[in-house]
């Protein structure tokens, strides 16, 4: 409980009051100097006085000596700031020169030119190719340029993996695997989007043991890694080659190259995801012993390409180059609204803008103000359709053989195959995945292959005003001698180049002058 002002004045008073009666006072005594009666008072006093200086100079010298001292600091501070600010400028520089080009060699992993000179790399070290193609789009995500390059380097096999099956209905399947193998032998696939750390399955199968609980979600199930391998290993095996047989895996971003080396593998061996271009370079797998997988980065499409295919192939929106709305405005176009209406469970829109605005709402994603958030529905809407999630089909249509394609490459692509067990390890696969029906499935109109680019050759980046200066600062200062000296060399120098000014004579008649001089006013003479 704190006190209050009148009681630690009264306490205080009592304080007092005790010491007084103990005969406790706090008056410091004065001294009283030396009695006038006292004997030699003179030498004493001479005594007290010398004493009292010689202590004043002890004090002063005791100053002066840590003035002195604390001056020898600050120079000395001074003396080596000169010698000592310019190597940690220079560390300063290169520190920054550092992160520039750590930052252009990550911008150079992004660049386009990059990503094709690894693609490149893939299928010139791959003895079999393998291009991944999503079932819901499988024209679309061929690639004319690429499917070309591989049958020129010779030598080559290239085979079909139609992934992500599971998205759609089973007769669609089947109709684009009968216009596919007309050309090359397709692999049905459904990769696993749970593979795990091996450290993760390892806890996992202890927890397993001990519950005798399986996981056998639709999202973990992997079907066609077995009829794949299988393949591989006999093609492996049949050929001459004692080496092990390297299959590159190629195709547009998000196709789920990635998940297929990682359902084969078993483990997490390549970094996958739903954001689209996380592989950036080629990255060796071994399977088996005789067969060694290779991912690669995602083909990069030509813009020319229709918007529909950009919108799902490309990666113009990861990088900035075309807004998330604009993309989502026109895979709407592409689909039923009905369609749509009722994947969504959404009432009735009239344009993307209103969609993603009941989408938002429906979703919960809002931002201040309960206004909707229509860039990140956008962006979630875009992650469904390219990911894993949303089930859309495209009609298998019949064309004749491409340009780069004949009768006669056909039947050697179909070599050393084992044809009756691929056709009944895809019959396997049908029987194992579970399809959607084609009524919760959207039609969706696909816009035939997508062109892609192989070699790009970009111009090298303009230096800024900042890396100029700092490599105009780098360059040896010289020293004040020096600048003296070349003082004194340009001073002659200059002062030869200043012209001295040119003077101008004229002629002037001297009995003019004179006569001037005869007819000055006279104040006496003239007044009068």
């Amino acid at each position: 409980m704190p006190c209050s002002i009148f009681q630690v004045r009264e306490h205080t008073r009592k304080l007092r009051k005790e010491a007084k009666k103990k005969g406790v006072s706090k008056r410091v005594k004065k001294d009283p100097g030396v009695p006038s009666s006292a004997p030699f008072k003179e030498e004493v006093l001479r005594e007290a006085e010398q004493r009292r200086l010689q202590i004043e100079e002890a004090k002063e010298k005791k100053r002066q000596a840590a003035k002195d001292e604390r001056a020898k600091k600050r120079k000395k501070e001074k003396e080596p700031a000169s010698t000592e600010t310019e190597p940690k400028a220079k560390k300063l520089r290169k520190d920054e020169k550092g992160k520039r080009s750590e930052k252009r060699t990550a911008t150079d992993k992004s660049s386009k030119q990059f990503l094709c000179s690894e693609l490149n790399k893939v299928i010139d070290a791959s003895d079999v190719v393998i291009e991944v193609l999503d079932a819901r789009d499988p024209l679309g995500c061929r690639c004319p340029q690429l499917e070309e390059a591989v049958l020129q380097r010779g030598n080559k096999k290239l085979l079909f993996v139609l992934n992500k099956i599971d998205l759609v209905p089973q007769e669609n399947v089947e109709n684009w695997i009968q216009c596919l193998q007309k050309e090359f032998p397709v692999v049905l696939f459904k990769a696993s989007m749970q593979i795990q750390d091996k450290t993760v399955q390892a806890k996992k199968s202890r927890i397993v043991a001990s519950n005798q609980v399986l996981d056998k979600s639709r999202a973990a199930a992997c079907f066609g890694s077995s009829c794949l391998t299988e393949l591989l290993s006999n093609y492996a095996a049949n050929t001459e080659n004692d080496a092990s047989l390297k299959v590159g895996i190629v195709g547009f971003p998000n196709v789920g190259k990635s998940s297929v080396i990682n359902s084969m593998k078993g483990i997490l061996a390549c970094n996958s995801g739903v954001k689209r271009g996380i592989t950036k370079s080629m990255q060796e797998v071994h399977i088996l012993k005789n067969v060694k997988l290779i991912d690669s980065p995602g083909v990069v499409a030509l813009p020319s390409n229709p918007a529909a295919s950009m919108a799902l192939r490309s990666l113009q929106v990861e990088e900035g180059q075309e807004n998330v709305m604009d993309a989502v405005r026109t895979l709407l176009k592409q689909c039923d609204q009905k369609q749509i209406m009722l994947q969504y469970n959404l009432s009735d829109y009239r344009n993307s803008l209103e969609f993603l605005t009941l989408f938002a709402k429906k979703h919960g994603y809002l931002q201040k103000g309960g206004v909707a958030n229509t860039e990140h529905a956008a962006t979630v809407f875009l992650a469904d359709w390219t990911g894993a999630k949303m089930s859309y089909h495209c009609v298998a249509t019949e064309k004749s053989l491409p340009a780069y394609l004949s009768e006669a490459v056909v039947a050697e692509m179909q070599k050393g195959w084992d044809l009756t067990k691929l056709q009944k390890g895809n019959e396997e696969t049908l029987k194992g995945v579970k399809f959607p029906n084609k009524a919760s499935s959207i039609g969706f109109t696909s816009k035939g292959p997508t062109a892609g680019v192989l070699s790009v050759i970009e111009d090298k980046p303009v230096a800024t005003a900042t890396e100029t200066d700092t490599v105009q600062s780098e360059e040896p200062e010289q020293t004040a001698e020096e600048l003296n000296k070349t003082e004194q060399v340009e001073r002659p120098q200059q002062e030869s180049l200043i012209k001295k000014p040119n003077k101008v004579q004229f002629a002037v008649d001297i009995s003019l002058s004179a006569a001037s001089a005869d007819d000055a006013y006279d104040f006496n003479t003239d007044f009068k």
